[in-house]
């Protein structure tokens, strides 16, 4: 299966630009590598995105992740694998990534609590900088067909 056209972030000059300006906020906001990884692939198994399910795959498996982990991640309130920081940042993740199904507050002061009891500010900024951008390239992914496994330039 082949994409219905290049990302667009790439067709557009400035767009890997000033997305690359933001994983670069993202490595800078003092989450660890594994944590920007598996909330990278919680959102897009919510979106269903094959592609960024894939590459968030093999990056865990590069840095060393165990099977359990990284398929524990579908079910990781039931899965004994995650820290309570790690299991923070997953809802977080499924809280801002499901908008649209919610009946209240979008984060309530309860999750806002949790969150903030293991990330800082900063930290903060950069998960909710990452779920952002993890979930833009989900949505760029479905509407153009990336495939799973594609090699981006």
């Amino acid at each position: 299966m082949r994409a219905r056209m290049t990302n667009p972030a790439y067709v557009l000059p400035g767009g890997m630009k000033g997305i690359g300006a933001i994983f670069k906020a993202v490595n800078e906001g003092g989450i660890s590598h594994e944590v920007q990884e598996l909330v990278g692939l919680r959102a897009s198994q919510i979106n269903g995105c094959g592609a960024c399910v894939h590459a968030h795959t093999q990056a865990l498996v590069k840095a060393g992740e165990t099977v359990e982990r990284i398929a524990g991640v579908a079910a990781w309130r039931e899965a004994p694998f995650f820290s309570d920081a790690e299991r923070a940042a997953l809802e977080l993740t499924e809280a801002v990534t499901r908008l649209a199904d919610r009946s209240g507050e979008a984060v309530d002061d309860e999750l806002w609590d949790l969150v903030a009891d293991h990330y800082d500010e900063k930290q903060i900024s950069a998960l909710l900088l990452l779920i952002g951008v993890t979930n833009l390239f989900n949505r760029l992914n479905a509407a153009i067909k990336e495939p799973a496994g594609a090699t981006w330039t």
